[in-house]
């Protein structure tokens, strides 16, 4: 089954995470890259040109701001970011900016997905599709997932990781992310006394 792109937030027994793939029929040469503070996913060396026919596929996937973690399929990272760096709570941030971005206006209609959580595990999940506006708790303890095609509701997942690069191994195959179709990338946070990013 594909799903596009994919993301999950939320808590194991090993700390709090949010892990992000990129699935892709259409534009599948890409790399996620990760930084002291984000990560990104940007064109493969040699499809740079990529961008001028799409301008979607290049962004920050995930950010830290503070004791927060962002993650989104798009531009709205950041935004949602700002948000929470001058002082909005995260559930807010996050409805906000769907709102205010909206889903992406591309031949799809591709919806726009995120998540957000604290170092103390709360957690929000949310979508922005053509229809309709989700955003919904994370329940402590518990890890959802969501993605721009299909699986369009959040949805609880046992996500089994102990570390920042054991979680974008994971979603990029692992457990049920296994079913899911055109695997490109990936990229994850996971906080356990401080955050840690990696990219695979």
């Amino acid at each position: 089954m594909y799903l596009g792109r994919i993301l999950s937030v939320g808590t194991n027994e090993n700390g709090f995470f949010v892990a992000y793939r990129v699935s892709s029929r259409s534009f599948p040469n890409r790399v996620a890259k990760s930084f002291d503070t984000r990560a990104s996913i940007i064109p493969k060396e040699g499809h740079e040109k990529d961008i001028f026919e799409n301008p979607y596929i290049t962004y920050n996937c995930i950010k830290i701001v503070g004791d927060v973690a962002i993650v989104s399929n798009g531009s709205h990272t950041d935004v949602i970011a700002d948000k929470i760096a001058v002082g909005m709570n995260i559930k807010d941030a996050i409805a906000l900016s769907l709102i205010t971005m909206d889903y992406e206006k591309d031949d799809f209609n591709t919806p726009r997905i995120a998540g957000t959580i604290t170092s103390d595990g709360e957690a929000y999940i949310g979508i922005v599709t053509h229809e309709s506006v989700i955003v919904e708790k994370v329940p402590k303890g518990e890890s959802c997932y969501i993605a721009t095609y299909e699986h369009i509701k959040p949805a609880k997942i046992e996500f089994k990781a102990e570390n920042a690069m054991e979680a974008a191994e994971f979603i990029m195959g692992g457990g049920k992310f296994e079913e899911f179709d055109n695997p490109v990338t990936s990229a994850a946070a996971f906080y356990e006394n401080k955050w840690e990013l990696k990219a695979i």
